[in-house]
């Protein structure tokens, strides 16, 4: 005679806890540029361009059509003192 199965959930041999949040890097070229954004001091085209291996229009292009548009963020540009521009996500 075999021995019946008990109901229940049960966990997978493999399982890990997540990560913590901060610890993660974002994983796509729009994460990283969302996350480049999100920071305090923002980031400039030259910037984010360099970070992401990325022309500059196609830098531009993807903060207006996937932030802008597609995840409804606002993303706020002011121009430095010394004429360069910075971008960020305005909170």
């Amino acid at each position: 005679m075999t021995k019946q199965k008990k109901p229940g959930v049960k966990k997978p041999v493999n399982a890990q806890k997540a990560p913590a949040q901060a610890a993660v890097k974002p994983a796509s070229k729009l994460g990283r540029l969302e996350a480049m954004l999100r920071r305090p001091d923002g980031a400039t085209i030259e910037q984010l361009s360099k970070a992401l291996d990325w022309q500059a229009h196609s830098v531009r292009g993807a903060m207006s059509g996937a932030l802008k548009k597609k995840q409804g963020l606002s993303v706020a540009s002011e121009k430095r003192e010394d004429g360069t521009r910075v971008y960020r996500i305005a909170a």
